[in-house]
């Protein structure tokens, strides 16, 4: 409801004005007064001041003026018995909305208040709409000011327009302001490729994307900067956004150019025998077995030989036969017909199928039924299977990797897998090596994973302290990279400080401080696959009571793998 004051000295007019108003459902008050209405106006906010400009010692340009020094968004409409040029002139100049004649007439009246209501929304919709330009305006510059880009904007002519303090402080540029500054005169000849891409692009309107810079500004200190420009939008301008790249650049130098090899982590000398191989293997169709404990990196082994073959653009399947029952797996890698078993209602056809001009990932082949072992053997042999329940057999082009955790001569020996599918998957076979193995890979590891969970949860985690990596390094890793991975972002849940310290890590791992005991030294091999000796894993089970859980991980295996080797060597707990 719209507030109405009537300020009017005859008390016949100010009761008929306010009936006029009231029957059009405006909040009505009335004054007798200048006095009165200055007490009326500071108790309540008003619409619109209807008053007589004779008022007794006061006139309505009197309350005109004290309205407008008060209440910008008031409209004042004057009226008088007395209209004369001049005082209308007065009254329009000094704000009044309108001025009324008397006699005044209720719809006169009622017309000119709704104009005025109309022109008082008119004016605090505009006074919303600057307050929201502003308090965008200081958001805006507050953003520009805040994030860690510096933000130079140029106008058609190469003029400063702005500059954010990450810019000043990226590009060592002096204090003060610097709007209307030529580009030319304030870059110094060493940014001209920065001052050379934004006329570039001021004149093209064409973007630039991540030129690297090295340079020398006027501390003397080398920076690495990665600079952007872009064109403004109806504006002929351009904006540059600048980087400062030098302290990665310089943690990338330290590590080495190559870290690592199509995805996977890694420069140690058993991993440049890993990256030779698959080089050697990525142009042929052979089979490929990679053997390795759980957690080394097998599966992203087979993705990069995948993606350097030539058939990188075919299809790429991957079956965890761990996870399916023989039944299931049997259908899900050869199809099946309907009405082969229960639930088969129509045709389907199996990952091998599906594979075909690609290739195929069986992933944990050593869990793999013998039943099925005889029908992946004939894929093998004559690149052909049946269908569960079909007799018709598919011709299939598919390249096969397959990957396991399990020792395949073991499994052989004691009746469990088959020798001449072993002899057909070992035509090229890549071990993966755990990560004691390869401990010079560690700090790039982590470095790895400080980047991954930095992005992941949104943190600023610098790296790790020096005795957090002591304990990295001695600690055996059962779960090798996984583990890793995994003890990393324990850390990063946790870790309140700049970087992770041992107090981060899981108590199991963090024991392994310089303080502790050495971990167990393994002798050349791969543990768990043969490098174990009967008077190795005595000396351990010995320190350990013959409790195998820690016997395991102080060797650093799997627990399954050790019972196998105890059982191999006839090992058990001596009687007392």
């Amino acid at each position: 409801m719209s507030n109405v004051l009537i300020v009017e000295d005859e008390h016949v007019l100010r009761m008929t004005f306010q009936q006029f108003l009231e029957e059009e459902g405006y909040a009505v008050a009335v004054a007798e007064g200048y006095d009165e209405a200055l007490s009326l106006l500071e108790d309540d906010t008003y619409d619109v001041v209807v008053t007589d400009i004779i008022l007794g010692g006061k006139t309505g340009i009197d309350l005109l003026r004290t309205i407008q020094q008060h209440e910008t968004n008031c409209q004042v409409v004057m009226i008088t018995g007395d209209p004369s040029v001049d005082t209308a002139s007065e009254a329009v100049r000094l704000g009044a909305f309108d001025y009324l004649p008397k006699p005044v007439t209720g719809p006169a009246l009622k017309k000119v208040i709704k104009s005025a209501l109309d022109r008082s929304e008119l004016v605090r919709e505009r006074d919303r709409y600057a307050a929201q330009i502003d308090q965008a305006r200081r958001e805006l510059e507050t953003i520009f000011n805040s994030v860690d880009e510096g933000i130079v904007t140029v106008d058609a002519a190469l003029r400063v327009a702005h500059v954010n303090e990450a810019a000043r402080s990226i590009l060592e540029l002096p204090e003060g302001p610097l709007g209307g500054e030529r580009l030319a005169a304030l870059f110094p000849d060493e940014l001209a490729p920065a001052s050379k891409a934004l006329e570039k692009t001021v004149t093209s309107r064409e973007p630039t994307r991540d030129t690297r810079l090295e340079v020398a500004l006027s501390n003397g200190h080398p920076k690495v900067l990665r600079v952007s420009t872009a064109p403004l939008v109806d504006e002929g301008g351009a904006v540059l956004v600048v980087r400062d790249t030098t302290r990665l650049t310089r943690l990338e130098e330290q590590l080495g150019e190559t870290q690592g090899y199509h995805g996977i982590i890694g420069r140690s000398p058993k991993m440049q025998q890993v990256f030779d191989l698959i080089e050697n293997v990525k142009d042929t169709d052979s089979t490929v077995l990679i053997c390795g404990e759980s957690g080394t990196g097998k599966e992203g082994i087979a993705a990069a030989i995948q993606k350097l073959s030539s058939r990188a653009d075919g299809p790429y399947i991957k079956v965890n036969c761990a996870a399916l029952s023989e039944e299931v797996l049997e259908s899900e890698l050869f199809g099946h017909v309907r009405g082969a078993f229960t639930g088969a209602v129509k045709d389907r056809i199996g990952r091998f199928e599906a594979a075909d001009g690609g290739t195929i990932l069986l992933d944990e082949i050593g869990d793999v039924s013998l039943k099925v072992q005889l029908k992946l053997l004939r894929v093998l042999q004559e690149r052909e299977f049946e269908r569960v329940g079909d007799t018709k057999p598919v011709r299939t082009d598919v390249r096969v990797i397959v990957t396991t955790n399990q020792d395949l001569i073991e499994k052989i020996q004691i009746g469990d897998f088959r020798q001449d599918l072993y002899y057909r998957l070992n035509v090229v076979r890549v071990e993966a090596p755990p990560l004691r193995e390869k401990i010079e890979d560690i700090p790039l590891l982590v470095e790895h994973f400080r980047k991954h969970f930095n992005a992941l949860t949104n943190k600023d985690i610098a790296g790790v302290a020096p005795q957090t990596m002591e304990i990295f390094v001695r600690y055996p890793w059962a779960g090798n990279v996984r583990e890793l991975e995994n003890c990393m972002e324990r850390a990063f849940v946790v870790c309140k400080d700049s970087e992770i310290l041992p107090e981060h890590l899981p108590p199991e791992i963090a024991i392994y401080a310089a303080d502790s005991a050495p971990p167990l030294v393994l002798t050349s091999g791969r543990a768990g696959r043969g490098a174990l000796n009967k008077e190795q894993i005595i000396e351990v089970l010995k320190q350990t009571d013959w409790n195998v859980a820690k016997t395991a991980k102080k060797l650093g295996v799997a627990r399954n793998t050790l019972y196998l080797k105890m059982k191999t060597f006839d090992l058990s707990r001596p009687k007392e």
